[in-house]
């Protein structure tokens, strides 16, 4: 039974913001640093003391809090040793295989380049929590900046084996716009549709959408289901390799 608790915060316009404290040993992280003022306010409101960053990749928003955080806390900053360079601060590169030791307990690192070139996500798998950044989005997936599709389909894949009970905190509220385009190129998917319903409900509500699960990623997100006849028949490309469904998939989200 892991002890750790997660905190989401509201960001800027549409990001969000986790503190992850563990209770045995009062260690407390934050998963990227996109506004200082509330992420400090919530250290505050908790009782909590920042002793990590732990960045997934170098984008203003994710790591443009970094040298503050540090300066008035004194935290320790990680991140993706890909693009050590461009991350405020940092204390230690790490990369796909490493773990990182918070609390009692080790978070193993990931790969997941394509959004950004050196992209990684953090997976406590005793927790059966991840921190995936911008790679992967509540029926979305992260816009391919640095990378190529066959790379963020790696990623991504990576992933989608997770175990389904996974619990995925993803860094932006984009869900009801994912939604609409996941059911333009997967019409016919039940799942989906009654999972656009409820996130309707929720944002009608100002209730997140976010965390999601990887069970329910790999039933209702097209970036996770190129192997659907559905999807594949909607793209124009019926029995096509994976990643040509993936990459057109993402070409047309780009367009959308």
């Amino acid at each position: 039974m892991s002890d750790l608790i997660v905190h989401q915060i509201p960001c800027l316009s549409d990001n969000y913001g986790y503190l992850l404290h563990s209770q045995k040993t009062g260690e407390t992280a934050t998963i990227d640093t996109p506004e200082v003022e509330p992420i400090l306010k919530a250290l505050d409101e908790k009782g909590w003391r920042l002793t990590h960053i732990l960045n997934t990749h170098h984008h203003f928003d994710h790591a443009g809090g970094n040298q503050e955080l540090k300066t008035r806390t004194g935290c320790t900053v990680i991140g993706p040793r890909d693009e050590a360079s461009k991350i405020p601060g940092i204390d230690r590169a790490v990369g796909d295989g490493d773990t990182v030791e918070f609390g009692d307990v080790k978070t193993k690192v990931i790969g997941v380049p394509g959004h950004t070139v050196g992209h990684i996500a953090y997976y406590f798998d005793e927790a059966g929590i991840a921190f995936v950044g911008d790679s992967l989005f509540a029926l979305g997936c992260g816009r391919i900046f640095e990378g190529t599709p066959p790379q963020m389909w790696e990623s991504l894949s990576k992933l989608a084996a997770l175990p389904d009970a996974t619990t995925v905190y993803c860094a932006h509220e984009y869900t009801q716009a994912n939604a609409k385009f996941a059911l333009s190129v997967e019409p016919g998917n039940e799942a989906l549709a009654s999972r656009a319903r409820q996130i309707d409900e929720l944002r009608r509500e100002g209730k997140p959408t976010v965390p999601t699960t990887i069970g329910l990623e790999k039933a209702t997100n097209p970036f996770l289901r190129p192997q659907s006849p559905n999807l594949q028949e909607t793209v124009g490309l019926e029995g096509a390799d994976l990643v040509d469904v993936f990459a057109k998939t993402r070409e047309l989200k780009d367009n959308f």
